[in-house]
């Protein structure tokens, strides 16, 4: 109790230093967009790194052996590391926006809009469910409280924190946050592993290992624990109003060194965590109640002496606490713009004290959602993988949309429409993959690989490298996978979602000949207190349509596609 009273206690009174009597709304939900580098990293690192990360990387070193915790922290990573050179691009389009659903509404209307928000109210909503449910764990292991009163417990310490300040409360508590994270793992992981009898645990537990667990290249490790979180990831990295709330947040600048330097301490400390997971399969550690989740909570518990297990349990109600006020910050920024700001009172006409009201009001509700999902106690490794998979339905619509004039509002929402419900029955078996619809999938997924990878290489050298990395990744994977990748339907449900999406989006738009207008994008999206400086509806551009119509007037002289690096100096200057 002395430990959640100083943690919860203190991160509440660093929020009220900061507190303003009259908030503003765009403060609230973006704290300016001139956030510095030191802030903005370690939010960046915080908001990536949450309980579920930790808790995840150790279930996948005690599940798929040493190799288990690589594929989940090094792929994470270097998610974070793919997300800059595309987030310049997006901040040069939409330098004061808000959310990207915010900007798809003026790309393409209503319908792409609310796709984008719906989605990612849905894996705001689990990733804070998932979060409470590691602190109920936690909590419930290392004191008196039950699960549920630990899962209220946190769910109460952060809505405390943020609900006043907003954002700005977030990032600020996630400095403190990161930097003790940081050092707790420093100290708390080395001293378990030789608490535990380290290195000769892992010489006298070798024979609890399977021959695939103890295989650092093991193919079963890569194909249903890397590939699927390599795809998954990507997504998350586009899709989450977590990380593109930072990124219209730091100053344009500084994007890249912030997302370098997240990169660097998200590897290291959950990789570093994870080992804890192979640790415990080595020792031939049985998790409480057999819940996996458990790992990490009862590994402490029996290693460590009362002063670390009181600095374990800091970092990670630190880790799950960084990641919960970023969901709840991210949902009341797409309530009060896509929302209310759009939709309810449209952007010429929105109250910036409404709109700060019902981000407040959102908090509350979305924190009440998750304390009643989190007594459901899902698997969190299970849900990343499903809300990343889910989002990759959205991934090429949307860079798309940023690079590509010719895209249209009927072809993104047509196209993540059709992916997902290719990808739900595949990805839960409701139809037989075997015979020739398994070979379609295969077929699908390969084709996916190459979406993945190529987009990877676009996002750093441009379009011509991307599309020979994906014919080659595609030309490369197509022997070995087609007539066997349909078995791992984790990894085949994310590839076809890709694929699906890509497929159609590039078709219902490539023989468009008229283009949109980038410039748009920046003269319809900013702030909400400073109204009059908006267009008004008389003044800007041709409005969208409901059924999802450009907004801008023809631009003449579009290409034949090429969404490369020449057209974002050009469309941005």
């Amino acid at each position: 109790m002395g430990l959640l009273v100083f943690f919860y206690g203190g991160t509440f009174l660093i929020s009220t230093r900061i507190g303003k009597k009259e908030e503003n709304a765009d403060g609230y939900m973006t704290a300016g967009n001139n956030i510095g580098f030191g802030i903005s990293a370690a939010s960046m690192t915080a908001t990536w790194i949450w309980a579920s990360s930790m808790y995840a990387s150790a279930t996948s070193g005690y599940t798929y052996g040493i190799s288990g915790p690589i594929h989940y922290g090094l792929w994470g990573a270097l998610m974070i590391l793919f997300i800059y050179p595309f987030g310049k691009r997006i901040r040069a389009v939409a330098p004061k926006a808000h959310t990207l659903a915010e900007v798809m509404y003026v790309r393409h209307g209503r319908s792409s809009q609310l796709m984008l928000a719906g989605s990612n109210i849905v894996g705001s909503l689990i990733s804070l469910m998932s979060n409470f449910i590691a602190g109920g764990v936690l909590i419930s292991l290392l004191s008196p409280f039950n699960f549920t009163q630990g899962v209220f417990a946190v769910a109460a310490g952060v809505l405390l924190y943020t609900l006043w300040s907003g954002f700005r409360a977030s990032v600020l508590t996630d400095f403190v946050q990161v930097v003790a994270m940081l050092g707790a793992v420093a100290v708390i992981v080395p001293f378990i592993f030789f608490a535990a009898d380290f290195p000769a645990a892992f010489e006298t537990g070798a024979s609890n290992l399977t021959a695939q667990q103890g295989n650092f290249f093991s193919s079963v490790a890569f194909m249903e624990q890397g590939a699927p979180y390599i795809a998954a990831v990507l997504a998350y990295a586009i899709g989450n109003q977590t990380i593109a709330q930072r990124l219209f947040a730091v100053r344009e600048n500084l994007i890249k060194p912030t997302f370098i330097t997240a990169t660097v301490g998200y590897g290291a400390m959950v990789i570093g965590v994870g080992m804890l997971g192979v640790l415990a399969l080595y020792l031939g550690y049985e998790p409480t109640g057999g819940d996996l989740n458990n790992i990490i909570p009862g590994m402490a518990a029996e290693y460590l002496p009362p002063v670390l297990l009181a600095l374990f349990f800091v970092m990670i109600i630190g880790a799950l606490s960084s990641t919960a006020d970023s969901d709840l910050a991210a949902l009341s920024s797409i309530v009060m713009t896509d929302v209310y700001g759009q939709n309810v009172a449209g952007k010429e006409k929105a109250d910036p004290k409404t709109m700060l009201l019902v981000g407040r009001v959102t908090m509350v509700v979305a924190t009440a959602a998750a304390v009643a999902f989190a007594s459901l106690q899902l698997n969190i490794l299970d849900l990343l993988v499903f809300v990343g998979a889910l989002w990759g339905a959205l991934v090429f619509p949307v860079l798309a949309s940023f690079y590509w004039e010719k895209v249209t509002g009927r072809a993104f929402t047509t196209s993540v429409l059709v992916a997902l419900a290719v990808f739900l029955p595949v990805r839960f078996g409701w139809i037989s993959v075997d015979g020739a619809f398994g070979i379609v999938v295969d077929v699908l997924s390969v084709i996916g690989v190459g979406v993945v990878l190529g987009l990877m290489a676009f996002g750093f050298f441009g379009i011509r490298v991307a599309k020979i990395v994906g014919v080659a990744a595609t030309a490369v994977a197509a022997p070995f996978a087609i007539g066997s990748l349909h078995e791992y339907a984790t990894l085949c449900g994310s590839l076809v979602a890709y694929s699906v999406s890509t497929i159609i989006c590039w078709a219902m738009s490539v023989r468009r000949r008229e283009g949109f207008d980038f410039a748009v994008i920046a003269q319809r999206t900013g702030d909400f207190d400073d109204a009059p400086a908006a267009a008004t509806g008389a003044d800007a551009p041709d409005a969208p349509d409901a059924d999802g119509g450009e907004r801008a007037p023809d631009r003449p002289g579009g290409s034949e596609g090429d969404p490369g690096p020449d057209l974002a100096e050009t469309s941005t200057k």
